[in-house]
């Protein structure tokens, strides 16, 4: 298990956060108490029990979702409220139909010269490796395609953090394992701190730095455990098996 608090790149600081609905039956605490760094740069993934307050904490330290106690810094500052700096991923593509690839990406750049602006979209474009689908609509694209231009407009806005809440679960098994490639040379080179949100162990194992193993609900972090394989990973390696078993026995799944 990996101590909190001891390296000196955190990004975003999370302290004895809890969280609380107020519902038609009463108090529920999704959050207990919970612990965890986030370094500069690194890819974060995030595990656990269904329904256990993953995609919870991530709307906290994003802002959307104000916490009862505790804390969430980033970069030492205590986070209250979305910021442009800080950009969301998710399962199912939201861009806008009405618009064509290029003008889905340069959506978020707001008012700028237009030379400026096709410059940073196409750059985009080429990174997500939509080249000469710029003109295209959503209609037009794969689910894959449609998940590169969500990638592509949240990074042109250039944040500093990426969260990404199952963005791959709306996908058939064959694009997953594409994207999954794609998501890692897009990180590797942007180096944007990326936290992923996911139920699936084996996808954590393969894209991420560190993992974090929530309990069920209330919810803390029970490990954070150290991913050292070199990339690619193949979930064939004895390490990378080693690595998935010690999650499912954290999360209690008794395996054959």
């Amino acid at each position: 298990m990996t101590e909190l608090g001891s390296d000196t790149r955190t990004k975003i600081a999370i302290r004895e956060v809890c969280k609380t609905f107020e519902t038609k039956k009463g108090r529920v605490v999704v959050l207990d108490q919970v612990d965890l760094d986030v370094r500069s740069g690194e890819f974060l993934a995030i595990v656990g029990p269904s329904g256990c307050g993953k995609s919870t904490l991530l709307n906290c330290m994003a802002g959307f979702e104000p916490i009862t106690s505790g804390s969430i810094r980033i970069d030492g500052v205590e986070v209250d409220a979305p910021s442009r700096k800080r950009v969301f991923v998710f399962q199912e593509p939201g861009i806008l139909p009405w618009f064509s690839v290029w003008d889905n990406i340069g959506f978020g750049l707001g008012k700028m010269p237009f030379e400026q602006k096709h410059e940073i979209v196409m750059r985009y474009i080429r990174l997500v490796g939509l080249d000469g689908f710029e003109k295209s609509f959503p209609s037009e694209l794969s689910g894959g395609m449609k998940q590169r231009v969500e990638f592509a407009r949240a990074l042109a806005v250039q944040p500093d953090v990426l969260y990404l809440d199952e963005p791959f679960g709306a996908l058939d098994a064959l694009t997953r394992l594409e994207m999954r490639a794609e998501i890692l040379r897009i990180w590797g080179e942007t180096r944007k701190t990326c936290i992923l949100v996911t139920h699936d162990v084996e996808e954590a194992v393969e894209l991420a730095d560190r993992v974090a193993v929530m309990t069920p609900r209330p919810a803390t972090v029970h490990s954070v455990l150290d991913n050292d394989l070199p990339r690619p990973r193949s979930a064939d390696q004895r390490e990378f098996r080693a690595l998935k078993d010690r999650v499912f026995e954290i999360l209690g799944v008794r395996r054959g």
